[in-house]
């Protein structure tokens, strides 16, 4: 595993998202994730913000840790983290607004063409689906 927790403050971070626009978003989400989870972030390599962890060990028997859910503040655009993916969302996605999804990451416009409390209710619906799995702890 590549993407690990690491020590760097987040709220650093997040102030130096650029571009402007991308790093406004960046700091609301942020605010709307810990609201929605309730854990502090911790920054994950170099540019993934996430809430949460959960342990994992595959029927290969594959093992490891990674963020519960979270974003990264890429310079195209904003890319959301739900494990395990969105497959059962569709009623929820349909109301965020017009996104783009890969398995497991949401790709976002500006959160200006979003509506929030949707994006909050995919948050909650996604750590729900990934504790039925796996606990989900805060840190």
């Amino acid at each position: 595993m590549k993407t690990l927790p690491t020590d760097v403050d987040v709220s650093t971070y997040l102030q130096s998202v650029e571009p402007a626009v991308r790093r406004d978003d960046a700091l609301r989400l942020d605010e709307i994730f810990r609201d929605v989870t309730g854990f502090e972030p911790v920054l994950w390599g170099d540019s993934i913000v996430g809430y949460g962890r959960y342990d994992y060990t595959y029927k290969s028997g594959n093992s490891g840790t990674f963020l519960a859910t979270g974003f990264a503040p890429r310079k195209a655009q904003m890319v959301l983290y739900i494990m395990p993916g969105y497959s059962d969302f569709s009623d929820i996605l349909d109301r965020v607004g017009k996104v783009k999804a890969g398995k497991s990451c949401l790709y976002l416009p500006r959160l200006t063409k979003l509506d929030e409390t949707a994006l909050g209710d995919l948050i909650r619906a996604g750590l729900a689906d990934l504790g039925k799995s796996w606990p989900v702890h805060p840190r």
